[in-house]
């Protein structure tokens, strides 16, 4: 009697629930959907976006959901849409709000395998708009193991403002600093808001947003122009229905993406960071994917590609240009043919090409938005790796936004246990030059959730101080961050680590080039420090304390461990 409820082949994972007589309670729901004996035949595929009405750079993402859920029908599959959260880093800036965007990635990972293994997708196609969302699903892509492909939403254009049609939000950050110091009047700030973000997307520099964009593509998880195609463009819906097809075949063809998420491809990530001048935030995130890939990275493999791999493109905040421009000259396929010689070119794709068989047809011209290697922005990758007794575990900071004068700093710290603080000080103009800013209790755990610090490196830099004074934190920073601030301090102050013992008056040095960051305090007096040490604790609710409790540091990526939690 059975098999003549044999719907699809077995070796479709949603036959679970579909085969079988038993199954008839399942059947009668798929019914209920619309879905027609036809479509339980069919292969089920996973449509996930991360919508909001709240977030310009995801407002557009269930318009790409119509294009990829039309290529997946015309493949043979049956598409079946569904959203996952989504938040604005940039909303977030400035207070507690900032400290659950980094927790958030872990809970969308989560959430993505909850519907995918309850009901039994055979395939995925990921659509994220901005920052943690998109690690979030490519940590559930590698997770998972299922054919998917990833769709990001795109990068917003620029804004016009004040006869500058590259104008973008990293720029408008400064001006509240600027208008404290004088520099500007609050009715120009007014007309700069109004005018730097006139589309959907992610905003236009190459912040965390796009940088993760761009990193689908490196990686080999998205299809080519997917990284850079603006937000708004038919090009990217275009890319939207094409991804729909990808998947299919992809699945015919038995692709998953742990045969893309190799250490081959997560070092390739690795090198299109330090070419483009990434954010510093994708030393969390690509660790974080490799973990859930099951693949090896370490800091050692960020500084030594670092030193191998220059920076060559011209992009905003450390550069020119908004990533639109990038996409005219060429997007990541050219990037990739410029530092050819420095990646895995065996790495593979979801097109089912290796990056040479991709790279045989890519012509890149440099220009002023993409340099050569042997003429680049800068000798050497856009983020760098510190460590010394500050920061045993390491540190980072992103180097191609640091001005060569600010290489070398040695200074008197000035230390705060939250971003408020610290803001309120540079507001009252009680920050002398020569200053070493040290932001404690900022970490995974102690934030806890590891808060970006854009609000104070802006008013740092809108006071035009970025050669006077430094930042130093167990937080992290925005990609929109530029000047000599350094995160990501391992082990973080809540973990007792030597950030935790800094004093007004301590003297730092802070040596890129040599990669080191220095306490000039003695191992005796930081162990007297440590005497009857408790950790500071802010206050917290239900989901950051879940969140403190099991994320691990900085260095490995703030990932949440389960490894510990014992097995029934």
């Amino acid at each position: 009697m059975d098999k003549h409820f044999h719907m699809k082949d077995e070796k479709y994972r949603s036959s679970l629930i579909t085969n079988v007589l038993g199954k008839i309670g399942q059947r009668a729901l798929l019914y209920a959907t619309g879905m027609d004996e036809e479509d339980l035949k069919k292969p089920f595929v996973a449509v996930i976006s991360s919508f909001s009405e709240m977030v310009p750079g995801h407002t557009h993402l269930r318009e790409l959901c119509e294009q990829v859920k039309l290529g997946i029908a015309e493949a043979g599959g049956v598409p079946r849409q569904s959203e996952t959260i989504a938040i604005c880093d940039g909303l977030c800036q400035g207070h507690e709000g900032m400290r659950y965007p980094l927790p958030s990635r872990d809970l969308i990972a989560d959430s993505i395998e909850m519907v995918v293994e309850a009901h039994h997708f055979d395939a995925m196609v990921l659509i994220p708009g901005c920052d943690k969302i998109i690690p979030g699903m490519l940590m559930a892509a590698a997770r998972l193991d299922i054919p998917a492909v990833i769709l990001p939403g795109g990068p917003m254009m620029p804004g016009n403002y004040g006869g500058n049609p590259l104008f973008c939000s990293s720029e408008l950050r400064e001006f509240p600093g600027r208008v404290e110091a004088g520099i500007t009047t609050i009715e120009e700030m007014k007309k700069a808001e109004m005018a730097a973000l006139p589309t959907a997307g992610s905003c236009a520099h190459l912040g965390t947003a796009n940088s993760m964009c761009m990193l689908t593509e490196v990686l080999g998880m998205s299809l080519p122009g997917a990284g850079t195609a603006p937000a708004v463009s038919t090009k990217r819906k275009r890319l939207a229905k094409d991804s729909g097809r990808k998947v299919m075949e992809l699945l015919k063809a038995g692709i998953t993406p742990r045969r893309i998420l190799t250490r081959e491809a997560l070092l390739n990530g690795v090198a299109g960071a330090m070419a483009t001048g990434s954010s510093t935030n994708l030393v969390l995130h690509l660790m974080a994917i490799a973990h859930e890939a099951g693949v090896e990275l370490s800091l050692d493999d960020f500084d030594r590609i670092s030193r191998e791999v220059p920076f060559i493109c011209n992009l905003q905040p450390s550069g020119k240009y908004p990533i639109v421009s990038l996409d005219s000259s060429g997007g990541i396929p050219s990037v990739m043919k410029m530092i050819e010689q420095r990646i895995h070119t065996e790495a593979m794709t979801v097109t089912g090409e290796t990056w040479a068989e991709r790279l045989k047809s890519v012509e890149a011209e440099p220009d002023d938005v993409l340099r050569t290697m042997d003429k680049p922005q800068k000798s050497e990758g856009g983020i760098a790796i510190l460590h010394g007794n500050l920061a045993p575990k390491g540190a980072v900071v992103k180097q191609s936004g640091v001005k060569e004068t600010m290489y070398h700093f040695r200074g008197k710290a000035r230390v705060f246990k939250s971003m408020e603080e610290a803001d309120a000080a540079i507001s009252a103009d009680t920050i002398e030059k020569g200053t070493v800013i040290v932001l404690q209790y900022e970490g995974p755990k102690g934030g806890p959730g590891m808060r970006e610090m854009l609000s104070t490196t802006s008013l740092i830099m809108g006071r035009g101080m970025d050669e006077d004074v430094a930042l130093v934190t167990d937080g992290r920073f925005s990609g929109a961050t530029h000047g000599p601030c350094i995160g990501h301090v391992s082990p973080e102050a809540a973990a007792g680590g030597p950030i935790a013992f800094v004093r007004d008056g301590d003297m730092i040095e802070i040596d890129i080039p040599g990669r080191r960051l220095t306490l000039e305090v003695s191992d005796e007096e930081l162990e007297r420090r440590r005497e009857g040490w408790k950790p500071y604790m802010k206050p917290r609710k239900p989901a950051l304390a879940k969140y403190a409790a099991l994320v691990s540091s900085a260095d490995t990526g703030a990932i949440v461990d389960v490894s510990n939690l014992s097995q029934p």
